[in-house]
C-alpha cells in the first residue's frame, strides 16, 4: 500500500530543468561585457585602490561567467545537441577556461576578454539554433 501511495501516477519528461525561456547565454555575455569594461577602467587608472577593487570585481564576474556557462552546458544542452554539434563540449571547455584563472580571472588583458566574448557568441549561436528546432 505504501508503494502504491507514492508511486508516480504520470511519467513526464522535459527538455530542461525549468520551462524554456529560463536559459539564455546572454547572462554569461553580460558578465563578460562587464569584465571587458572593468579591464579597460583598471588599465586606465593609476589609483592602486581603484585597481584593486576592479580586479576583485573582475574576478567575481569571471566566476559568474563560468557559472552561467556551466548551467547551460549541464542543464540546457542534452545528448542530441552534443550529437548534432560535436564542437559544443570543446566550446564550453574553452570558454570556461577563458573565464578562469588562466583567462579573464587572472589577467587584465582586454584581448582575453574579447576571446571570451567570441566563445560565448559561438555558444549562443548554437543555443539559438536549438531553440528554433
Amino acid at each position: 500500500m505504501f508503494a502504491r501511495i507514492f508511486a508516480p501516477t504520470l511519467e513526464v519528461s522535459a527538455h530542461c530543468d525549468l520551462p524554456c525561456g529560463v536559459y539564455d547565454p546572454a547572462q554569461a555575455r553580460i558578465e563578460a561585457e562587464s569584465i571587458k569594461a572593468i579591464i579597460a577602467k583598471a588599465n586606465d587608472s593609476s589609483d592602486p585602490d581603484f585597481r584593486t577593487r576592479a580586479v576583485i570585481i573582475k574576478e567575481q564576474r569571471s566566476e559568474l561567467v563560468k557559472h552561467h556557462l556551466w548551467v547551460l552546458w549541464t542543464d540546457y544542452f542534452k545528448a542530441p545537441h552534443f550529437e548534432k554539434y560535436p564542437q559544443l563540449h570543446t566550446l564550453f571547455n574553452e570558454a570556461t577556461k577563458l573565464a578562469g584563472a588562466s583567462g579573464t580571472k587572472g589577467t587584465l588583458d582586454a584581448e582575453v576578454a574579447d576571446q571570451l566574448l567570441a566563445k560565448i557568441d559561438e555558444i549562443a549561436e548554437i543555443f539559438w539554433e536549438t531553440k528554433k528546432a
